[in-house]
């Protein structure tokens, strides 16, 4: 099992689009939000998530895909 902390950034396109629910729903993890800003032209969403090291890996490319930028915080 793998836990990941990282920094989700959202470009303005992608701001009301529920891409966290599609990650929860297609991947099956585990999500915690821990702290988020998000205004009319940029946001950004700092999450724990956990679930299998492929899924895990799988799930960030997935987003990565979508233009969402994923800074690493600290994995375990």
């Amino acid at each position: 099992m793998k836990e990941t902390l990282v920094r989700l950034v959202y470009p303005p396109d992608l701001l009301r689009v529920p891409v966290l629910n599609q990650l929860i729903q297609r991947f099956d993890l585990t999500v915690n939000i821990l702290r988020a800003q998000v205004g009319a032209e940029a946001g950004w969403i700092e999450l724990q998530i956990g679930g299998e090291d492929a899924t895990v890996d799988d799930a960030l490319n997935w987003l990565r895909e979508r233009g969402i930028y994923v800074q690493f915080i600290e994995e375990t």
